[in-house]
């Protein structure tokens, strides 16, 4: 087959890489007898991390060489990018992690440390049913980050990381790598880095838990626990965005919903810092195990045939006594605490 014949120097050298192929080669004439335009699919598995391989659709220009044929030009044909595509790569491995970036950018020991004292913290709280590794990716700038999400840098501004799948896996796959926004991450201080990171593997680590009527609420406010858990920090400093809002007499009504998460939202830092404070609110008053419970049992409920708001009423009740609205009094009660 020709997809066999195909030879190129490998632009992800420099990568664990434990298999790489084309697939699918569509071909078209271009020219001549001695060149040819190909799509194919790009699959490539970072060896010790990737279940699925990250599929790239790509457009090559092939020049035969001998009995085979080199690629002499390669880009993306849909989709986002791969990291490669800006440049040579490097990785630096951890005991827990493996760090991904450019191989002329910033030294990758601190992020190394970081993600090395995360998935530890995280299994001490969800235990051993995940990997217990970190793939992290952080390229060279804020554009890039953006590129790789297939959005707008300027909604992507904010925030310094993000869970996500490789490139090209089977739409169930869990979200299993995190992509590190190198100019929002310089920005915070190493505890916060170490926040961030560990949030984000805190979602690596339950996406088998987490489904499509998972709250975002509960999602985001038990990855933000996780992270914060035995920082001694108080609440007012865990939040204080929303401290100053309850200051100013600005209170909210009802636990944030899904939108409130979106990138570039307004007031996206309250709701992170709100559902922080319902989680902590379930912890404190239930204990650690009841809050790891509810998130797994509302990720092992059935998702069809009941509207999310009565199935999270029915789970709160089944796992803590307590329904939706008596839920939210609490946790209103404890928001107006923040003032002090």
């Amino acid at each position: 087959m020709l997809a066999e014949r195909v030879r190129s120097a490998p632009p992800w050298s420099g990568l664990p890489v434990a298999g790489a192929e084309y697939r699918n080669l569509v071909l078209a004439g271009a020219g001549g007898p001695e060149r040819l335009t190909a799509a194919a699919d790009l699959a490539v598995r970072i060896a010790g991390y990737d279940e699925y391989p990250m599929v790239y659709p790509r457009r090559i220009e092939l020049v035969r060489a001998g009995a085979d044929w080199r690629v002499e030009r390669e880009e993306a044909a849909s989709g986002p990018p791969a990291p490669w595509d800006f440049g040579p790569l490097r990785s630096a491995p951890g005991a827990h992690c493996l760090v991904l970036g450019p191989a002329a950018g910033p030294d990758p020991a601190e992020l190394v440390a970081v993600g090395d004292r995360a998935v530890p913290a995280v299994t001490e709280v969800w235990g051993g049913d995940w990997p217990g590794r970190l793939l992290l990716e952080r390229p060279a700038t804020g554009e890039q980050f953006a590129r790789l999400l297939e959005g707008d840098p300027a909604g992507w501004t904010g925030m310094a990381a993000v869970t996500v799948a490789a490139a090209g896996a089977p739409w169930h796959t869990p979200a299993d790598r995190v992509l590190v926004n190198p100019e929002a991450y310089r920005r915070l201080s190493d505890f916060g880095r170490q926040v961030v990171v560990t949030h984000e593997a805190t979602h690596v680590a339950t996406r088998a838990d987490t489904r499509a009527w998972t709250p975002l609420w509960l999602s985001e406010g038990i990855a933000d626990w996780t992270a914060y858990r035995d920082s001694g920090r108080s609440p007012r400093q865990i939040a204080p965005e929303l401290a100053r809002d309850v200051a100013d007499g600005k209170l909210p009504t009802a636990l944030p919903a899904d939108q409130d998460f979106t990138a570039g939202a307004t007031g996206i830092s309250q709701a992170y810092e709100q559902a922080w404070l319902a989680c902590e609110l379930i912890a404190r008053e239930h204990g650690p195990g009841r809050l790891v419970a509810l998130y797994r049992a509302v990720g092992a409920a059935d998702g069809q045939g009941e509207d999310r708001e009565r199935r999270t009423d029915r789970l709160l009740r089944r796992e803590l006594g307590v329904g939706l609205d008596d839920f939210t009094r609490l946790w209103l009660e404890q928001v107006a605490a923040l003032k002090g």
